[in-house]
């Protein structure tokens, strides 16, 4: 099995205000061929910074029910090591939902640069405050 590049995120949630709502959008790129999602782990914390950590499948709670037509293909890659440092890097009060997901536009693109010989060099994420100010340039420069 050829994988595609791997990437996780941590959407939070103040408040532990988490509704599953967000799986009708992540189920159109998962639908879409896009990515797959490898693991995806809920994690909460109380106001006193006490932390749970559930995996999304077979969980009956039905702010994940969205989930599990899209764990079909998981793997489960999130050690508890991975989980635990996930958890210490929330804020208390908040919920996270950590997704390791494969890029699936890639995989033919890695295995045309194979072909050809070719190999990455580097890559990178892009932060999302960087993101931000590149967005506010533009639409500065374009409102002008």
């Amino acid at each position: 099995m050829t994988l595609g590049p791997l990437e996780y995120i941590v959407i939070g949630f103040e408040g532990n205000r988490f509704d599953g709502s967000i799986a009708d959008e992540i189920g159109k790129v998962v639908d879409k061929g896009i990515i797959r999602l490898v693991d995806v782990v809920f994690i909460t914390k109380d106001a006193e910074g006490n932390a749970a950590i559930l995996e999304l499948d077979n969980k009956e709670d039905p702010r994940f029910a969205g989930f599990a037509p899209l764990l079909g293909n998981s793997m489960a890659l999130f050690t508890p090591e991975d989980t635990v440092e996930l958890a210490a890097s929330l804020p208390a009060n908040t919920s996270g939902l950590a997704m390791l997901f494969e890029h699936r536009w890639a995989e033919d693109i890695k295995a045309a640069m194979a072909a050809a010989g070719g190999f990455l060099v580097g890559r990178t994420v892009v932060p999302p405050e960087v993101l931000e100010a590149v967005t506010a340039e533009l639409e500065a420069s374009a409102s002008a």
